[in-house]
C-alpha cells in the first residue's frame, strides 16, 4: 500500500525541509543544503505516486 501524502510531508519535515508555500494543492519544500524545491501535489489523504515517493527518498538523501 503506498503511502500517503501526509507521510511524505512528514518524512521530509524530519529530515530538516521546510514549506515554502505553494498554490492549490501543490506545496514546495526548501533545504539548504538541495539546490533545487521538491513539489507535493495532492491532499493530505490521498495516496501518494511511486514518482512522489522516489523524490523524496532521492531528495532526503541529496540532504544528508
Amino acid at each position: 500500500m503506498p503511502p500517503k501524502i501526509r507521510e511524505l510531508i512528514s518524512n521530509l519535515e524530519k529530515a530538516g525541509f521546510r514549506s515554502r508555500g505553494g498554490k492549490g494543492s501543490h506545496r514546495n519544500f526548501v533545504h539548504p543544503s538541495v539546490p533545487r524545491p521538491i513539489t507535493i501535489s495532492g491532499k493530505l489523504g490521498n495516496d501518494a505516486k511511486i514518482y512522489q515517493v522516489r523524490a523524496v527518498q532521492r531528495a532526503i538523501e541529496e540532504a544528508k
